[in-house]
């Protein structure tokens, strides 16, 4: 399927697969990625493949009637203005006192060029996506600051030195046109993949241009397709046609900022023009172009998000969109043949007794969705357990694969049609680590797949009508000798069981005196698995510390349900679990509460600003990162009220009752005993608002609490635009933890 997706940067692991072009994710999962809070990226950066025009100069939002008196209240609203000059004179005076100790630290420029070398190595796995027989990479090193887009033949990929040939250089385009430009990738149209609309952000933020671009001719297409700067989507219709949802003036944007209509856009026509074909409601999530181009069939439409974690989907027939009657409790993979794909987030039972389950995939003909039939073809596919969840779907040509979780450790499976059913196949893969599908071929019968684990560096095989087959190996970052992997489990406040992963030294002595980085993100169906640790985690385990990786509720680790459980009034959930794992490293000797630091990003920063306004008895040390915090007002602050699926509405008296009872920015208190927190964050972040951490910092200050700040004028969520200010904000992180919990530096 070349369907049309956005390429997005973020801390959890989803994120940082986006953001590095490690792995093809699906639809739903670029979503959530783009629309969701997630955090500072973690990973392995081997190859790379993202603010309405004026987000970036945006002043304090209107405060709703029932929100004034919070207003009044809160003498940092200021501090929203997120180019304001007293904000960023704030800004510029606590980043000052914050490089001071912690850039100016003797250990500081060891730990930055330990984690530089590492994301600027010559011998990264330079991971690409397939496209016809071609491999397409997104590479950046020390020469090549902003990137290089590039391609090769599939045989030569799997020497040991491809013959690249260079499509687009980042820098010298930055350069030539005085744009400071991110690259966030691109969607090339089948079978020949030679046009390609490419998006490229001023800063790193999520708003983009988009430009078409030939391939063979490596230059912008002239005259071709580009619209302008917006949080947008596009997929190609066919080579003079997109479908668009963009900013198209005043009315056309939803609450959370991005598009609420999506237009038919031919060429050489005004984007003023384009003949509108959807709109919406101002309070639906998104309007999602998408398009898929097979051998075996071409297919286009719309999926409409009513709220974070449902769908309608509508296809383009007749020259006009048909709405599928289908459940919208749906997470649509794509089409294969004349099948759709679709992952449930609920039990579906259609007539004749035939049932989907939660979590499960099913196929359906695209005819028989179309008439209102479903249960005429409906099949499954797979329907996990309740150890197990799906955590990446790819179509191929022949096949579909299916990347799988089993007590939060990988498997794959394929399945393929034979006459009306499907045959599934297990695929022979290493164990106890994560499988990913990095890149799927829709146009030949090829897959790339990579293996890792927390000490086990990539492994990238090739896969297809024969057994996989290792190509390529990132050679060992950190000497794992003396480190080994636990996997335990905490019993959180209601009972259920709570798996985490313990990464320490061999020669442990259980005396809790183990300096220890617990990292959590609990949200949004996002799962955390055992990756390679690089950047701040492997600076943390190389230096004596032991890191810990909590799989709490409100995260995808066992399917939709794990993740329903700790959504809206029950997101305390989330929190009690990430509580129970630290008592239970406590009572276990691993560590102790002035030894115990914890760490997240994004929602993973509200996770444990919630945490250590709740038990600050317990941890030595925060690390928060691009943080929501003020959830009175998260709604209103750039994509916000996108979230409201997963946190509820401050606006609804009932639901800012649970809501108030955890929001860290209005339960911190001057009276309380708090280990010193270190916020960090991103000016030009244009999905969770800036003003979270800088109003939670100056609150905290003004009450007598010790923290330190930091934040980049750059680097949209991801909070680094490049791979320097990656591993500079890495080697901060690691600075504060070392002086908080190992008590040497």
């Amino acid at each position: 399927m070349t369907q049309t997706k956005p390429s997005i940067p973020d801390p959890c692991r989803l994120i940082s697969r986006l953001m590095t072009g490690r792995r093809s994710v699906t639809l739903t999962a670029v979503l959530a990625a783009m629309l969701a809070a997630c955090g500072q990226p973690e990973q392995n950066t081997g190859s790379t493949e993202e603010t309405p025009q004026d987000m970036t100069q945006q002043t304090v939002q209107d405060v709703p009637a029932d929100h004034a008196g919070d207003a009044a209240q809160d003498p940092y609203l200021w501090l929203e203005e997120v180019e304001g000059e007293e904000a960023l004179a704030w800004v510029e005076a606590r980043n000052t006192v914050s490089k001071a100790r912690l850039e100016g630290h003797p250990a500081f420029q060891a730990h930055y060029d330990k984690a530089l070398a590492v994301y600027n190595a010559e011998d990264k796995i330079p991971y690409g996506e397939l496209l016809g027989g071609a491999v397409h990479n997104f590479w950046q090193d020390s020469n090549n600051v902003r990137g290089l887009w590039r391609r090769t033949g599939l045989d030569s990929y799997r020497d040991t030195a491809p013959d690249w040939q260079t499509i687009l250089d980042l820098d010298a385009l930055a350069d030539a046109e005085g744009e400071n430009w991110v690259y966030k990738g691109r969607d090339c149209l089948a079978p020949d993949f030679n046009r390609c609309l490419v998006r490229l952000s001023r800063g790193g933020g999520d708003a983009v241009v988009v430009r078409e671009f030939d391939i063979e001719e490596r230059s912008f297409v002239e005259n071709g397709f580009v619209s302008p700067e917006s949080k947008q989507w596009l997929a190609w219709v066919d080579s003079d046609t997109l479908m668009i949802a963009t900013d198209f003036g005043d009315g056309t944007m939803n609450e959370s900022g991005y598009p609420r209509q999506v237009r038919l856009w031919k060429r050489g026509m005004p984007l003023s023009d384009a003949r509108l074909i959807l709109d919406s409601d101002p309070a639906l999530v998104f309007n999602f172009p998408m398009s898929s181009h097979r051998r075996d069939g071409t297919y286009a439409g719309v999926i409409q998000g009513p709220d974070f974690f449902t769908q309608i989907l509508h296809l383009w027939v007749d020259d006009d969109l048909k709405t599928l009657p289908l459940p919208r409790e749906i997470d649509f993979k794509g089409f294969f043949a004349d099948w759709m794909l679709i992952q449930m987030r609920k039990d579906w039972s259609l007539p004749g007794g035939k049932k989907a389950a939660s979590g499960s995939l099913v196929a359906v003909r695209v005819a028989d969705a179309l008439a209102g039939t479903p249960a005429d073809s409906l099949t499954s596919l797979f329907e996990p357990d309740d150890r197990q969840s799906i955590d990446d779907v790819q179509i191929g040509q022949d096949r579909v694969y299916l990347s799988v979780l089993d007590n939060v450790t990988g498997r794959l499976i394929s399945a393929a049609p034979q006459d009306s059913a499907w045959v599934v196949t297990d695929i022979a893969m290493p164990e106890n680590g994560t499988l990913s599908l990095v890149s799927v071929d829709e146009w030949r019968d090829a897959a790339l797949i990579g293996f890792e684990s927390f000490l086990q560096a990539d492994t990238l095989y090739l896969a297809g009508n024969t057994a996989p087959t290792a190509i390529k190996a990132l050679p060992a970052r950190f000497d794992a000798g003396a480190l080994m992997v636990e996997q335990r489990a905490a019993t959180s406040r209601d009972g259920t069981r709570i798996p985490y992963f313990v990464i320490r030294p061999e020669n442990f002595r259980k005396d809790g005196s183990a300096p220890t980085m617990l990292y959590g993100y609990g949200g949004f169906e996002i799962a955390l698995t055992p990756s390679y640790l690089t950047g701040f985690s492997q600076l943390w385990v190389e230096n004596g510390g032991t890191y810990v990786v909590a799989n709490i509720r409100g995260g995808g680790e066992f399917g939709p349900r794990w993740h329903q459980a700790a959504l809206k009034a029950n997101r305390q959930r989330a929190y009690d679990d990430f509580i129970a794992v630290a008592e239970d490293l406590v009572a276990a000797g691993y560590t102790s509460p002035a030894r115990l630091g914890i760490r997240g990003g994004s929602n993973g920063g509200l996770l444990v600003g919630a945490t250590f306004t709740q038990r600050p008895d317990l941890f030595g040390a925060v690390i928060c990162a691009v943080p929501l915090l003020d959830m009175r007002r998260y709604d209103k602050l750039l994509a916000g009220a996108s979230w409201v699926g997963e946190y509820g509405d401050p606006d609804n008296p009932d639901e800012w009752a649970f809501i108030r009872e955890y929001s860290p920015y209005q339960n911190v208190a001057a009276d309380a005993d708090y280990p010193e927190i270190f916020f960090f964050t991103s000016t030009k972040d244009d999905r969770v608002h800036p003003g979270h951490a800088r109003k939670m910092a100056a609150k905290m200050t003004d009450q007598g609490h010790e923290i330190i700040y930091y934040e980049n004028t750059e680097g949209g969520h991801a909070a680094a635009a490049n791979l320097k200010q990656r591993a500079f904000t890495d080697a901060l992180q690691m600075i504060y933890a070392s002086q908080s919990l190992m008590k040497k530096e």
